[in-house]
């Protein structure tokens, strides 16, 4: 099967300036996807002809020697022979509405995937699935049954706005299939010498109990920590071990690192905290090859899924997680972990808190740092738990153990590429099955018309088949010879690409050059395919003052709307 990957390096790279969970995601797919796909071709889909060049890169540098074939969008009409493109994010409308306004719009499926979906742009984007051109064979994939559910949530609430409003009874929407996001688990393992030595790095003694939480550092947007600061310090003054906790990750600002560093203090006196960046990948693995134990309390809204705990899971870490988001379908409570629980306030209770996002009055940051303030993760839990582990060596090794054997069996790239080309031909079936019930849309993109449609009443006239020509010179040399000198000049020549070739433009005047001639006999003279372009290119000859317009009354019918590509 061949599948075409839309190809933008923001969404694929983790070396940009703002690191995102969205960027990780897309950076970690497509490796999985150019290492493990079973496609034929590797085909792309860009906005930019650089981007191709780029992909092609990537593609060689994963040793693959299959075909790369680019498609930029003058020639979007060649992905029905691909089938499928995949976006990585949620707003697949907008590309809806240039595949509607093909000839053959019902011949390939849209594919996109959730990160966030808390952000206003992500949920207009999920939104909007249900007035775009989506199909059956469309989907968007959920990383998670949390982020399924959220999804439904807004899909449903929109429903239900269009049905009381407009009294709409049909909707479509697209397949919502779950399929989480995917690591290399390789990358994960790391030798006695490996640990070790990262521990003599990190200055940390060997019979110290490491627990490590990975990713960005905000109480706000991530995790607040003072859950774990307190479940820590409990647990250490019940089982006097010694513990460090490894903070690996990055703060957005020094008032955002201030906040950790206190918190830290007033509430984990007992506990010896390490702080590494997270952006560095040395530091990464010096991070994981030290840890016994991987923790990390998500609180917060704008997270659907939530690697690290996969990622710990690989490196053989028992997790201490919370109950929230794609952690419930990740770890196994009791097996791999802990999954601690979370109370949140009931529906109903925030309307507030969306608004004032809405009219501007917090920022998005605000918006999720006040939501996530309302959002608790129950201490006493998360305390036992610790002890356990604590107490445990076993306990650690066996949950490590199982943790990792879930990772590869369920989480590797491997499998997840697998079920991503699965999911893409289900919907290739879908589409063969129902594409013959596919009517044409006579307006495909309402909010991007025909100007000579949507501004069709601010002319005198329109042109019909029944216009009348005929030359303004009475002699077709003469006229040829204006025309030539015309051609010269920038304020004419600059829509060359939208006009006749000249020797259309001499079989044009030559229609005329005896009698007036209708339009129709006109463009009659020219092989069916042309005969729209060339029509409307009629005007073009007025407007230069090389053809006239015989007198006829206002016409605003008899208008022939033809595709011009």
């Amino acid at each position: 099967m061949i599948s075409t990957i839309f190809y933008h390096p923001e969404a694929y790279s983790t070396s940009g300036s703002k690191l995102m969970g969205r960027n990780a995601a897309g950076e970690s797919f497509l490796r999985g996807y150019l290492t493990h796909s079973n496609t034929d071709e590797f085909w792309v889909l860009v906005d930019d002809p650089k981007y191709a060049k780029e992909y092609l890169e990537k593609v060689l540098s994963f040793g693959r020697s299959e075909p790369v074939k680019a498609i930029f969008n003058n020639s979007l009409n060649a992905l029905s022979e691909s089938g499928l493109v995949f976006y990585p994010g949620p707003d697949i409308s907008k590309y809806s509405f240039r595949r509607a306004s093909l000839e053959r719009h019902g011949s390939w499926s849209l594919c996109g995937i959730t990160h966030t979906t808390s952000s206003i742009r992500a949920m207009d984007a999920i939104v909007d699935l249900i007035s775009s051109p989506i199909y059956p064979w469309d989907c968007l994939i959920c990383t998670s049954n949390a982020s399924k559910a959220n999804v439904e949530n807004i899909l449903q609430a929109q429903v239900d706005f269009l049905r009381n409003r407009l009294g709409i009874t049909t909707f479509v929407l697209p397949q919502l299939p779950v399929i989480p996001l995917g690591i290399h688990t390789d990358d994960f393992v790391f030798t006695p010498f490996q640990k070790d030595s990262a521990r003599k790095e990190l200055q940390i003694s060997s019979d110290a109990i490491v627990v490590l939480f990975m990713g960005r550092l905000s109480f706000h947007a991530k995790a607040h920590p003072l859950v774990m600061y307190q479940a820590l310090e409990a647990a250490v003054q019940a089982t006097n071990k010694n513990v460090v906790l490894v903070e690996c990750g990055w703060h957005a600002n020094e008032y955002i690192a201030k906040a950790f560093v206190e918190a830290a203090k007033t509430s984990c006196p007992n506990i010896s905290v390490l702080n590494l960046d997270g952006r560095n990948k040395s530091n990464r693995d010096l991070a994981w090859a030290s840890a016994d134990i991987f923790c990390s309390f998500s609180d917060n809204i704008q997270e659907t899924f939530g690697i690290t705990p996969i990622e710990a899971m690989a490196a053989g870490l028992p997790v201490v997680v919370s109950d929230w988001d794609g952690y419930k379908d990740t770890v196994r409570d009791g097996i791999d972990g802990f999954r601690i629980p979370t109370t949140m306030p009931s529906a109903g209770l925030g309307n507030d808190l969306s608004y004032r996002h809405a009219l501007g009055l917090d920022t998005y940051d605000m918006y999720c740092g006040k939501t996530s303030s309302l959002v608790a993760v129950d201490v006493k839990e998360a305390t036992n738990a610790f002890i356990k582990l604590f107490d445990s060596p076993d306990l650690i090794r066996q949950m490590g153990k199982a943790g990792r054997k879930r990772a590869i069996d369920s989480y590797d790239w491997r499998v997840i590429i697998s079920k991503y080309e699965s999911l893409w031909l289900r919907l290739r079936d879908i589409r063969e099955t129902h594409v013959k019930e596919l009517k044409p849309l006579k307006y495909p993109w309402p909010a991007r018309m025909d100007p000579f449609h949507s501004f069709s009443h601010y002319s005198t006239y329109n042109l019909s088949t029944d216009t009348l020509f005929s030359l303004l010179d009475n002699d077709l040399q003469v006229a040829m010879q204006r025309l030539d000198s015309y051609f010269k000049l920038d304020m004419v020549n600059f829509t060359k690409d939208i006009l006749p070739s000249y020797d259309e433009i001499y079989q044009i005047l030559k229609a005329v050059e005896s009698a007036p001639q209708s339009a129709l006999e006109i463009i009659s003279r020219f092989p069916e395919k042309r005969q729209s372009f060339i029509f409307r290119s009629l005007t073009w000859f007025l407007k230069i003052g090389i053809l006239m317009k015989l007198d006829q009354p206002n016409n605003f019918g008899n208008v022939v709307e033809d595709k011009l590509i």
